[in-house]
């Protein structure tokens, strides 16, 4: 199983930006059993890591943070700040994933594992940050 999470320079830069604005020092990117078709990304603005944390530098000075409980299930994800017309949002491709849902806020792994981790809350759904994203291109 590919264990590398990737994080395109665009999707960097605005993840710099958001830590910034919310005054946080980390981010955590995790998933919660949610949707229709299994798992919704989480994304949660750290001041300090847990000891549950596994610690990811994604770029110079840009950490992810990820729950051990939470690592199988986001091993592998591509994250890609895409912009169409007016509208930016982060994408989530995960390897792993067998399929998607329609909206594409949610996924299927092979094996779903029904244990998964709520966000807690200063959680951000992948929608919420698009809307932040949003507003701040």
């Amino acid at each position: 199983m590919n264990t590398q999470i990737t994080v395109s320079p665009t999707a960097c830069d605005h993840i710099r930006r958001q830590v910034e604005l919310t005054r946080s020092r980390f981010l955590r990117l995790g998933v919660k059993e949610s949707g229709c078709n299994g798992y919704m990304y989480t994304l949660d603005f750290l001041e300090d890591t847990s000891t549950d944390d596994v610690q990811v530098e994604v770029a110079d000075g840009v950490h992810i943070c990820i729950n051990r409980d939470d690592f199988d299930l986001v091993a592998g994800t591509e994250i890609d700040m895409v912009t169409q017309g007016l509208n930016s949002a982060l994408v989530f491709k995960n390897s792993n994933a067998q399929s998607y849902c329609g909206c594409g806020e949610s996924f299927a792994l092979s094996d779903q594992d029904t244990d998964g981790a709520e966000g807690g809350e200063n959680s951000a759904s992948v929608s919420d940050l698009a809307t932040d994203a949003t507003a701040q291109t």
